[in-house]
């Protein structure tokens, strides 16, 4: 991490040029959202049998692509690394980064970024074989684990086998790719990362029931969509129109009776969040109905976390901490008011 940090330090003086043009009208200027995500992770931003773009992350930038400009298909998306994200966004490649990318003080603080809420509340974990026969992480003293370095999934790592007094061997990885390589070809012999992208990782395997996530958490990764800093009005549309899509799950407002709901709703809230009431659209530099369309994108957020990784799908993940927080959960926007 030390070295991304120092490496998109350069980059500020750029991004702050880049800011200061307005990505907003960037956007609607070139009439196209280039949002980066994380190629490949299955449920979250890959390409299908029709070559085509899905996931939990494809579908964020896809509503913000409908609120901003129309058309939820007018996105281009880019792939991002580890080691690129950061570099491609500060150097206005990218108007928005919207995959597995942790809400730090590193992050915020370090490389000036703003991050536009949490879509969603993650951990890290540690994935092994069944045949290993352990169910918690205390048991994997002495274990080779695959281990990218100078990262903050080697520091977590690092501080709770401490605390722990555990020790383990690392076998240094370039990426989750070749960790996932050698955790199946047995040169490691636990994978940990966030426990979404063990999830998404696990799916792809050729028996993924054989394989367990042990339920130990060791990490808080509050992962969220994350723009320049010093572009006030563009970091308050991405905040806004994923509060739009949590909101609207909350109110019970679906890409299904959106048409109803806008026309019948003696609700208030509903009223303002979906642009008959008030006039929040303006004030964010758009029109009335941009929170529709980016809800008739790919729904609400219940929808498009069980439509990508939900428990129905091959990543099977429940919602958790992602749950609404009138079901226990932690997920809530402020209030449209």
């Amino acid at each position: 991490m030390l070295r991304v940090l120092l490496c998109a330090a350069t980059l500020l003086a750029c991004a702050a040029g880049a800011a200061s043009a307005g990505t907003l009208e960037d956007v609607q200027q070139r009439e196209k959202l280039s949002c980066g995500v994380n190629a490949g992770l299955i449920g979250f931003a890959s390409l299908d049998s029709r070559n085509e773009w899905t996931g939990f992350d494809v579908d964020l930038c896809r509503a913000l692509a409908a609120a901003v400009l129309g058309d939820p298909t007018a996105v281009s998306f880019v792939e991002t690394t580890n080691a690129t994200r950061f570099t491609l966004l500060l150097s206005g490649e990218l108007d928005v980064l919207v995959r597995n990318t942790t809400w730090s003080f590193a992050t915020d603080v370090g490389l000036k970024l703003d991050f536009a809420g949490i879509n969603y509340y993650d951990g890290q974990r540690f994935m092994v074989p069944k045949t290993m026969g352990v169910s918690s992480a205390t048991e994997l003293s002495g274990k080779r684990i695959c281990m990218q370095p100078d990262t903050k999934t080697a520091m977590n790592l690092d501080e709770y086998f401490a605390r722990n007094n555990i020790t383990y061997e690392r076998i240094e990885v370039e990426n989750l790719a070749q960790a996932q390589t050698f955790y199946l070809e047995g040169e490691c012999e636990v994978f940990t990362a966030d426990a979404s992208s063990l999830a998404a990782i696990r799916a792809a395997f050729k028996a993924p029931g054989d394989h367990l996530l042990l339920g130990d958490v060791i990490s808080k990764e509050p992962l969220g969509p994350v723009v320049r800093q010093g572009d006030d009005d563009w970091a308050d549309v991405v905040r806004w129109v994923l509060n739009a899509l949590i909101t609207a799950e909350e109110l019970g407002v679906t890409s299904v009776n959106i048409d109803e709901m806008r026309e019948s709703t003696n609700n208030p809230e509903i009223a303002r969040l979906l642009g008959t009431e008030g006039r929040m659209g303006e004030l964010l530099g758009l029109d009335a109905e941009w929170a529709v369309r980016a809800i008739r994108a790919g729904g609400n957020y219940g929808e498009i976390f069980a439509r990508n990784i939900g428990e129905t799908t091959p990543i099977g993940l429940s919602r958790g901490l992602n749950l609404q927080w009138t079901n226990g959960g932690l997920l809530y926007s402020p209030p449209f008011r």
